[in-house]
């Protein structure tokens, strides 16, 4: 018998990227349409980029600029070792050339750094996606001007593939989960009012605490979701199965029915009339009972009508619901 448990769960993104500018400008090309997935590394806009580029041509003709002044100045402090020796310089003149030297030195590596700031700027011009996922609503249209670092993104991606459900469960039940930690927990999550089979995941996350609000704790399962079924931000009907506890006594829910002194169903006897019989109930969900203490495997229990009934009654046994099993 599966030990098992339902809950309610979310389905989110494991990853949301909301995709900003870094620079102003001209929104010149979109290279995807609306609701597309996109790879990582795709490229997802493009920026006019013409006055970055001639931010870049200016930095550059300045280093190149410094750099041979740096040489001059470099073959003058050589040639002025041997004048200052001799004594055809001053010294003063010698400290001037060394001096100049070394602004130039650090000129150069200024002009570096533009170089590399502008060859940034350049690159930013170009937007590509960190991550592979669907693409949402394009909130900017080819042809507006963007600002850096917008509150209004250009465009948000979520990854579908893989995606998260979370969900939250009585903490009474997390000693059970926590005794299967370690191993692989299988999870399964169906959309409602959707025939399709369910998808199969694995509980990657339980809470590091209790919400003493609520009495639940919060769990998380990972779904391959290959075909994409499963979208951010809806709602899924979840099943944990923690593992298999053998020979147990198995009846369907409906049978089980509650009175002031306890839980209890109606048994048929041979002679199709009803026994009241009360029972110990282990566990239940929608579909089945899980008994401990008060029926054995093959017994023929009521599911519908024990309102009407009373011990002795005879009844008509139809097809359906209605046995109870003992489950390896």
């Amino acid at each position: 018998m599966p030990v098992t448990f339902r809950a309610i769960g979310h389905v989110e993104a494991i990853a949301t990227v909301a995709i900003k500018a870094r620079i102003g400008g001209e929104l010149q090309k979109a290279w995807f349409t609306e609701g597309q997935t996109v790879s990582k590394g795709a490229t997802l806009f493009t920026i006019d980029a013409r006055q970055y580029e001639a931010a870049l041509r200016l930095a550059e003709a300045q280093l190149a600029k410094d750099k041979a002044l740096l040489v001059k100045a470099e073959s003058d402090i050589q040639r002025y070792e041997g004048l200052v020796k001799q004594d055809f310089v001053t010294k003063e003149q010698y400290d001037q050339i060394v001096a100049t030297a070394a602004a130039l030195r650090a000129a150069v590596q200024a002009d570096q750094a533009s170089v590399d700031n502008a060859t940034l700027q350049v690159a930013y011009c170009t937007i590509n996606a960190p991550i592979e996922g669907r693409t949402g609503n394009l909130d900017v249209k080819v042809g507006n001007l963007v600002k850096a670092d917008d509150s209004t993104p250009l465009v948000t991606i979520n990854q579908m593939r893989p995606i998260f459900a979370s969900f939250s469960v009585p903490a009474q039940l997390l000693p059970q989960v926590t005794k299967h930690d370690g191993n692989r927990i299988t999870v399964t999550a169906s959309l409602p009012q959707n025939p399709g089979p369910p998808e199969e995941g694995t509980l990657t996350f339980v809470d590091n605490a209790v919400d003493t609000a609520t009495g639940t704790i919060l769990l998380k399962a990972s779904f391959a979701n290959k075909d994409e079924r499963l979208w951010p931000g809806q709602f899924v009907d979840i099943v944990v199965t923690l593992g298999e506890e053998p020979n147990r006594i198995v009846a369907p829910a409906p049978a089980v029915q509650t009175s002031q002194q306890g839980q209890y169903v109606f048994v048929v006897k041979d002679d199709q009339t009803v026994e009241l019989r009360t029972v110990k109930v282990d566990r239940m969900d929608e579909m089945e009972a899980v008994i401990d203490k008060g029926l054995t495997g093959g017994e023929t229990v009521v599911t519908d009508g024990q309102l009407r009934l009373v011990p002795g009654a005879k009844v008509e046994i139809k097809s359906g619901l209605g046995g109870t099993e003992k489950r390896p």
